[in-house]
């Protein structure tokens, strides 16, 4: 649903650039962000997959790059094609990432990059360092921050004394940021339900795992809420809103599938004060979750760019994170204005399979309020329609061929005795962050 009046004006002689590495062209919160400052007027670039994704075919992209990644490229080489196309801009262009990889080397290239591109500045390990499932922990650790209770095994010998010690099910993912393209342990979240499959899916990550070991938390003691902001030079909040995650897809993990946004002052606090501490600028997009056993906010994922679902969130000013930065990066105030609370965000094409799968679980969202304010779609928007028609015409196929093996998988873990290996989203508890004993046995690791 597009907006119309804001209560502001931009500076439209600053283009935006949106940067992504790795291959994923059914991406909506590009199609966002170009949406949402092309509709003030700014000149949007973008660079793309191919000349056929949606984003490519945004009525208010003025210009794009086709340029194919995998996120396996040499970062020197990156950067070399990131400034060639600052040069075919004209312009100093204001950088928008999109992925971890993207984050991650426009920041650690920040004083290379910062002659043709606006961009945050922050210290140039940080955002590799909130990206890493380790770093991110540590820095948890450090600040006092709840967050899961986690294992970052050097070894199969680390692994099989973790195997003798942990509490099943446990939840496995990547570590690091960059290494999840180039040499990924495992697929994606996966769930691991006893030490036999531990160490069967062990034998094939080499001499030091590159992996995370999580406790698993059932759903049903958990509630997913997300926060998006924008930080300035100093770590001060000009923008802020929080959200409860209704549904995702693949189901419980992943890409949000619904979410709404309500007001929640504790974890908003929560998420200024460690950022604050941290000393990150730039726009944010954070996991939490509600441990309804204890009571307590955890730290999930820090992620130091734009996420995909940014556009549920805009206040009363009109005010999103994207804007946000854009005003701020170009010298003009960010209006201060409450949140929408109530706003319902929505990803057509696979909200529908997540919410048959929701209510054949028998999930809810106690926090979500009953009825939408007014809703955002993620595809579908009547001043910019072929991004949704070129979504579909993608999407068709690849999702049909996805939902099959997502059933095959399923029907084979449930014929398998003794447990089973799923990428299934797991979610991961623990205590607040220290060295203290956990619920899965042993000190944190």
């Amino acid at each position: 649903m597009a907006r119309s009046s804001t209560a502001f004006a931009v500076d439209r002689t600053v283009p935006g650039l949106i940067v992504k590495i790795g291959d994923y062209p059914l991406h909506h919160g590009g199609v966002g962000a170009i949406r949402s400052l092309g509709r003030l007027g700014v000149p949007m670039y973008a660079i793309t997959e191919d000349r056929f994704t949606p984003a490519a075919t945004s009525r208010y992209l003025h210009g794009r790059c086709v340029w194919p990644t995998t996120g396996r490229e040499d970062p020197q080489r990156l950067v070399e094609v990131l400034l060639r196309i600052g040069k075919r801009i004209g312009r100093p262009a204001v950088l928008i990432p999109t992925d971890e990889e993207a984050a991650v080397l426009t920041g650690e290239y920040a004083d290379v990059l910062g002659g043709h591109f606006l961009l945050p500045r922050t210290g140039a390990g940080l955002p590799r360092r909130l990206a890493s499932k380790q770093g991110l922990y540590e820095l948890c650790v450090e600040h006092g921050i709840p967050s899961p209770a986690s294992a970052f095994p050097e070894s199969l010998s680390d692994i099989e004394h973790f195997a003798a010690r942990a509490r099943f099910p446990v939840v496995a993912k990547n570590r690091e940021a960059f290494q999840r393209r180039r040499h990924p342990a495992v697929a994606g979240t996966t769930l691991i339900e006893g030490p036999g499959q531990l160490l069967g899916l062990a034998r094939d990550w080499g001499p030091r795992p590159d992996v995370i070991l999580q406790e698993y938390l059932p759903r049903e003691e958990a509630e997913d809420w997300i926060v998006h902001a924008y930080f300035d030079a100093d770590s001060t909040a000009l923008s802020l809103f929080t959200g409860v995650k209704v549904r995702s897809w693949p189901p419980h993990a992943g890409m949000t599938a619904c979410a709404y946004v309500v007001d929640n002052p504790e974890l908003a606090e929560l998420t200024a004060q460690f950022v604050k501490r941290v000393g990150f600028s730039g726009i944010v997009d954070l996991d939490w979750r509600y441990d309804r056993r204890d009571g307590a906010y955890k730290l999930l994922d820090f992620n130091p760019r734009m996420g995909a679902q940014f556009r549920l969130f805009e206040n009363e000013a009109g005010v999103d994170v994207v804007r946000a930065q854009h005003l701020d990066l170009t010298g003009r105030k960010v209006p201060e204005a409450e949140q929408r609370a109530g706003q319902r965000f929505v990803v057509e094409n696979i909200d529908l399979p997540a919410l048959l799968a929701y209510r054949r679980s028998g999930y809810t969202t106690p926090h979500a309020p009953s009825r939408a304010t007014g809703t955002e779609l993620a595809w579908l928007a009547a001043d910019d329609l072929k991004p949704f028609f070129t979504m579909l015409a993608r999407f068709v196929g690849p999702g049909a061929r996805h939902l099959v093996e997502l059933r095959r998988t399923s029907r084979r873990a449930r014929a398998m005795n003794g447990g089973s290996v799923r990428p299934f989203p797991a979610r991961a508890v623990g205590g607040t962050a220290g060295p203290a004993a956990t619920p899965w046995g042993g000190e944190r690791t």
